[in-house]
């Protein structure tokens, strides 16, 4: 049975003055898949999640996503889709406690009143304690459960960062995870660690996922399909297998030897 489209770039330009970012870029995200985009640096990737996520417009093309155009929306608006995202360079509420910071991305669901947080009915305490059943959940998945949820996030060690922001990102209730080098920094443990979470927590919670990365280990290790950019053009899309048997990548990115 073939899966449904869940996120879809349909012949994307986005040009700043004279500079074309990204050129005529289609990509199809299905169902459950976990997708990789690699490319050089400044082939336009980064470019690419930002048209998705709403912080930049495209110039020409569309971007669908759960069945919606995503022209004109806000990246609020981007979110309450069903998309999230993490980004290549780590953006936590760092004076935020651990715990804290996947609470924040929680009430984004949460139907309360100004009065009901004011009064504090028993439903009230029964939201809470569903939102931090919630959390823990989270930190037992991601492996964040050793932490005392009171620490600081600016305090935890790089690799347990990047594993805090996804917990986030899984906690607005994402359809589609977007993932911006979530390997960067880590070093080869941490990086195997990584690739059996995320398969993981896109079994756990039917997420799609959307990957950047630099490390091929990792996107030939996890990736069902992989698409890689040069120049803001796509000159590859396949297996990994495929991809990384293409001479044109070969001669891009991945190099001769």
């Amino acid at each position: 049975m073939s899966r449904a489209v869940i996120l879809e770039l349909d012949n994307v330009s986005v040009h700043f003055g004279g500079i074309k970012a990204v050129q005529s870029l289609s990509l199809q995200l299905f169902e459950g898949e976990i997708f990789a985009l690699i490319g050089p640096n400044g082939a336009g990737k980064t470019t690419a999640f930002n048209v998705i996520t709403g912080v930049y417009q495209a110039t020409l093309g569309t971007a669908r996503a759960c069945g919606k155009d995503l022209r004109g929306l806000r990246v609020h608006q981007v979110t309450e889709l069903g998309l999230a995202r993490t980004f290549q360079n780590i953006r936590l509420f760092k004076e935020l406690s651990v715990r804290d910071n996947v609470l924040v991305a929680l009430d984004r669901t949460r139907k309360a009143s100004t009065l009901r947080s004011l009064f504090r009915p028993p439903v009230f305490f029964r939201d809470e304690a569903a939102k931090n059943a919630q959390v823990d959940e989270l930190f037992q998945i991601l492996q964040l459960d050793r932490i005392d949820g009171a620490t600081l996030a600016r305090n935890l060690p790089y690799g347990l960062q990047r594993r805090l922001e996804i917990a986030r990102a899984i906690a607005t209730g994402a359809r589609v995870l977007l993932l911006d080098e979530p390997a960067a920094g880590m070093n080869g443990s941490e990086k195997t660690s990584l690739m059996e979470m995320i398969r993981f927590v896109r079994q756990r919670f039917q997420l799609s996922i959307l990957l950047i990365e630099h490390d091929m280990g990792l996107v030939m290790g996890i990736s069902e399909r992989v698409a890689v950019l040069e120049y803001g053009k796509k000159i590859a899309e396949g297996t990994p297998k495929e991809v990384q048997n293409d001479p044109r990548v070969i001669k891009a990115y991945l190099g001769t030897e």
